[in-house]
């Protein structure tokens, strides 16, 4: 008798197994580049229309007080892979194309922790992360350590940022579609090759480079780049391909992986330069090519819902849409995101941008949807992508081992709209280091100009100490510093003490 029932017992705990596994939410975390707090419509944007990113809001919530770990993209993205603030590791600032991997492969990671709950992981998109041991290396061959080694099952990217060489797709180790007959050579100090440039050649140029931006070295699609690149001719990308190319991947793997638990990190190119959009969305916005890439962002946000739709998953799929720092307008090409800005007004009520210490280069649009979890709301609470980690950990029950992700919190509660108490205590990083400890944010004194010269962006630097009200005054206009100089001691204390923390 006791085999006799060993079989059917056998099948009743797989299938046990299965529906945990089913119960558990599929995760997609949309990430913009350089999206503006202002630059959505359910944000407050009149001169531009994100309706598919407005649906996703409706349904969900929408966070007003979100952030970036940082005002520029590759320490956000640092932050949101590791759970630490980059500013606590040296060499986390805007890596090059040919950059190491900064991103420890012994350590806890957000992908890592879907994997250890049994989720397939994939990223697809930008990346700009670094790759390989070290600057130098072969991208003939297999490149790695990267994406793979730090918790994804698949990837398909760009090593960097569009606007910065190797112009290649990767997936997994390997360059897409080269010719092993015209190698790639790669450097960011000296010329190889012997392709035109910006600098030499800007007649070639379909997009006017800014002066002063370093975009005027090998041109590629009629756009010049920063850094220098020869071969691998047949593996370039046109930029008006990347959002395509990105999208039929991840629909793609939502399709083959839509029987079980999947975590999709899609890093999204819009709207960051150089604004090559494809000819559906050109001149669309009346925005330049800037409000033209939103559109096109948005256009890809409602192709992903419509694929987990089309799968069957969507009430048990949280779509996350966010970005990885503040807006800039001028980033190094002319075309027309100043000439065309039209009342646009990127930042909305904040000030600064990307690179800024102000609220506009890391406070920004942050959307959670789980239609079977999550009601409609708008949350004031202070939440940031570096807590994702620990959030998810706590979702799967898993515990962080001591000494990784020492600044992801858990939040869970606050991105499921169980409850709009978020943290109480934040660290920004805009250049200078800011604090905000509930509606009080400190800026510590800093040296530099009061606006990058290139892209006219308020730095928030100032030599002496900074103090704002948050909850009386968003744009940061009034310096309360003298006013309350016991406060400003209490946040530069506490301010310090997490920096020494380890």
């Amino acid at each position: 008798m006791k085999h006799l029932f060993s079989f059917p017992f056998f099948f009743f705990l797989c299938f046990i197994s299965n529906a945990d596994a089913q119960q558990k939410p599929n995760v997609i975390y949309i990430y913009a580049d350089d999206l503006g707090y202002g630059d959505v419509s359910c944000y407050g944007a009149t001169k531009i229309h994100t309706p598919n990113i407005d649906k996703l809001a409706a349904s969900g919530i929408r966070f007003t007080n979100a952030h970036t770990t940082s005002a520029t993209c590759t320490p956000s993205r640092y932050g949101l892979m590791t759970g630490r603030y980059p500013w606590r590791q040296q060499g986390t600032g805007v890596l090059p194309g040919d950059a190491a991997l900064i991103i420890p492969t012994d350590k806890t990671t957000l992908p890592k922790v879907f994997q250890q709950a049994g989720y397939k992981t994939a990223l697809v998109g930008k990346w700009h992360l670094g790759l390989g041991t070290a600057v130098e290396k072969n991208w003939n061959g297999e490149v790695k350590p990267g994406p793979n080694e730090v918790g994804f099952d698949y990837s398909f990217i760009f090593p960097a940022t569009a606007d910065r060489v190797p112009t290649v797709f990767l997936e997994n180790h390997f360059v897409v579609g080269l010719n092993p007959n015209d190698p790639i050579e790669v450097n960011y100090k000296t010329k190889v090759g012997t392709e035109p440039t910006g600098k030499e050649n800007p007649e070639l140029l379909k997009m006017k480079a800014t002066p002063g931006h370093g975009h005027d070295q090998t041109i590629v699609n009629g756009i010049g780049r920063i850094g220098y690149m020869t071969g691998g001719k047949e593996a370039r990308w046109t930029d008006e391909e990347l959002t395509f190319t990105f999208l039929d991947k991840a629909k793609n793997f939502i399709t083959a992986n839509k029987q079980q638990p999947f975590f999709l990190y899609f890093g999204a190119t819009e709207p960051h330069v150089p604004r090559m959009p494809a000819t559906m969305f050109k001149g669309k916005s009346g925005l330049g090519y800037r409000g033209d890439a939103i559109l096109q962002f948005d256009w890809l946000v409602g192709e992903i819902m419509q694929q987990v739709k089309a799968a069957g998953i969507e009430k048990n799929t949280i779509i996350i849409v966010t970005s990885d720092n503040g807006p800039v307008l001028d980033d190094g090409y002319l075309d027309g995101a100043v000439t065309e800005l039209n009342g646009h007004t990127p930042l909305g009520l904040l000030r600064g941008g990307k690179y800024s210490a102000f609220e506009g280069g890391t406070r920004v649009p942050f959307i959670i949807n789980w239609p079977n979890q999550i009601k409609s709301a708008v949350s004031p609470a202070l939440v940031s992508q570096i807590d994702l980690l620990a959030s998810f950990a706590s979702m799967f029950n898993l515990k962080i081992p001591v000494g990784d992700a020492i600044d992801s919190e858990n939040y869970l509660n606050a991105f499921l709209g169980k409850t709009k108490d978020g943290r109480s205590v934040y660290v920004e990083q805009g250049g200078a280091l800011s604090i905000i400890v509930g509606d009080w944010k400190y800026i510590s004194p800093a040296k530099g100009p009061a606006v990058y010269k290139l892209t006219e962006i308020e730095s928030g630097n100032l030599e002496t100490a900074q103090l704002y009200n948050l909850k009386n005054d968003l744009g940061e206009k009034l310096n309360l510093a003298r006013q309350y100089p016991e406060k400003v001691k209490e946040m530069e204390a506490l301010l310090q003490s997490i920096r020494e923390r380890k």
